[in-house]
C-alpha cells in the first residue's frame, strides 16, 4: 500500500486536507494503515494455516496452503 492509498483512504473515511497537510497526522495514519494491513495479512494466513491441517502431511494441498500463509506473510516483510 502507497502513501498514495492510505491518503485517498483516509479522504474516503473523512479527513480532512487540513487534518492531512499535518506530517505528525499524516506519520499516525500511515503508521495505523500499516497496523491494519499487518493484522488482517496474519488473519488471512492463519486461515491457510487452518486449512492446511485438514490435509495430509506432505500432501500437494497442505504444501500449496503452507505456502499461501508463507507468501502473505512475506508480503509484510517487503
Amino acid at each position: 500500500m502507497t502513501r498514495d492509498d492510505i491518503i485517498h483512504m483516509a479522504r474516503e473515511a473523512g479527513w480532512t486536507e487540513y487534518s492531512l497537510l499535518h506530517a505528525v497526522e499524516l506519520q499516525r495514519l500511515e503508521t495505523f494503515a500499516a497496523l491494519v494491513a499487518a493484522a488482517e495479512r496474519e488473519s488471512i494466513a492463519k486461515m491457510f494455516d487452518r486449512n492446511a491441517l485438514y490435509y495430509l502431511a506432505g500432501s500437494e494441498m497442505r504444501i500449496v496452503q503452507t505456502a499461501n500463509a508463507a507468501a502473505i506473510r512475506a508480503r509484510g516483510e517487503v
